[in-house]
């Protein structure tokens, strides 16, 4: 792929929108590639596309400084975010517990679940810990490593329905709500109902948290939220008419990018504005969120080697055949479920000293019918992910800098895999 003349070509229009509307700049990108996008740019609708991308310029003293571009974004219209809210509620879940303030309770203290509504499930073993006890820490890792869904369900069970979406209010990200779990068919009451749970240092029980019901409705009324011609049921039977997403997460494209600006640039917001995280929670996070599966110990993830490459969409579209570059580390949250794919991510070039924001979202349904795992994630939305994140990065490699920035904070050891 040659990208001299697109380069030239893309300045032209950078230096004639930077001052002006922020809409073009992604457009003519995309346009410049009609062999990568030109699909996508004859269909944006029905490919429900929007993309967020941002620029930083470090400042003489390496503080970041934001501009940022977009392509159909719109905040009215309904995507499905599938697993990208696993982020703002890892965090809360790590805010809750340093703002409960019990002596001996931290993220590593054993957590037991229980159960206490129709439908709730009990947890007290994780074999996948090192000390084979579930843990928030532990249910963090597995969350960012691999997206596990069981491990957001007991975070959003700890922190309770009500509290999530005070914090996303607290945080000014008021077009989104989180109001149910993951992958378990969670729906009407069972949402606003959560567990009891207990942690413990040894055989001491330090905390108990009592089960709690949400009484509130967080109603959206979004374009896109009856969507397509049929779905599935439980029973998987055919029903033939649209598939309701109404009652359904929401979480916009800029309040994704705004939850990790503020967990990756914590420095830029005034204090009062900042997560409630300690120093070694911001470590936690920036580590396993880059980190590739089979990197880590304890959970551990053999290959295949697809694993290398699974979670991060926006610039190896989960390609098993990917060519890992060593230099390149992608800090983000992945989704994908109802032909929807998203992907939120900080990608960072050490060794050429690059750094963006870019979060994205397409989806492909050719049929209509949801739940029919019929949908064209490896034809259509891995590869225009892939495209998307390799494009915008060739671009920041050429793209003139004052200030190179110094992503040292960034860097981190990893286990070598053999």
């Amino acid at each position: 792929m040659k990208y001299g003349f697109i380069f030239l070509f893309v300045m032209i229009n950078y230096a004639a929108t930077a001052q002006g509307t922020d809409t073009v700049f992604l457009k003519s990108l995309l346009q410049a590639h009609p062999e990568l996008f030109g699909g996508i740019l004859s269909h944006p609708t029905q490919n429900e596309v929007q993309i967020l991308y941002t620029q930083i310029n470090r400042d003489k003293n390496n503080i970041p400084h934001f501009k940022s571009y977009n392509y159909r974004f719109n905040s009215k219209r309904y995507f499905y975010p599938a697993s990208t809210v696993k982020l703002p509620t890892l965090i809360f879940a790590l805010e809750k517990i340093n703002e409960l303030k019990i002596k001996g309770l931290t993220k590593q203290s054993v957590m037991i679940t229980d159960s206490a509504f129709a439908g709730q499930t009990k947890v007290s073993k994780d074999t996948s810990a090192a000390k084979g006890l579930p843990s928030i820490e532990n249910y963090i890792k597995k969350i960012l490593l691999v997206s596990d869904n069981d491990a957001y369900n007991r975070l959003y069970e700890f922190i309770g329905r009500a509290e999530i979406n005070q914090k996303l209010k607290k945080y000014g990200l008021n077009n989104s709500r989180i109001v149910g779990r993951l992958a378990i068919g969670d729906a009407g009451e069972c949402t606003r109902h959560t567990n009891p749970i207990e942690f413990y240092d040894g055989n001491k029980l330090i905390y108990k948290k009592p089960a709690l019901y949400d009484s509130l409705n967080y109603p959206m009324h979004l374009d896109n939220m009856l969507q397509g011609k049929a779905y599935m049921d439980s029973s998987d039977r055919l029903v033939n008419k649209p598939f309701d997403f109404s009652e359904k997460n929401v979480y916009t494209i800029p309040d994704q990018q705004m939850v990790l600006k503020r967990l990756l640039f914590p420095e830029v917001f005034p204090q009062a504005q900042r997560f409630n995280l300690t120093a070694g929670d911001y470590q936690l996070i920036y580590k396993y969120m880059s980190m590739f599966p089979t990197e880590s110990a304890k959970p551990t993830y053999s290959p295949p080697q697809n694993y290398l490459a699974i979670s991060k969409l926006l610039f190896y579209g989960a390609d098993s055949a990917a060519v890992i570059n060593p230099d390149i580390r992608i800090f983000n949250k992945y989704g994908d479920s109802y032909g929807y794919d998203i992907d939120n991510a900080y990608i960072v070039d050490f060794k050429n000293k690059v750094e963006f924001m870019l979060t994205a979202v397409v989806q492909s349904n050719e049929d209509g019918i949801y739940n029919d795992n019929k949908y064209e994630y490896a034809t259509v939305c891995l590869p225009f992910l892939k495209n998307l994140g390799q494009v915008v990065y060739q671009y920041e490699l050429k793209r003139p800098k004052k200030n190179l920035p110094d992503l040292t904070k960034f860097k981190f050891n990893y286990r070598k895999v053999k």
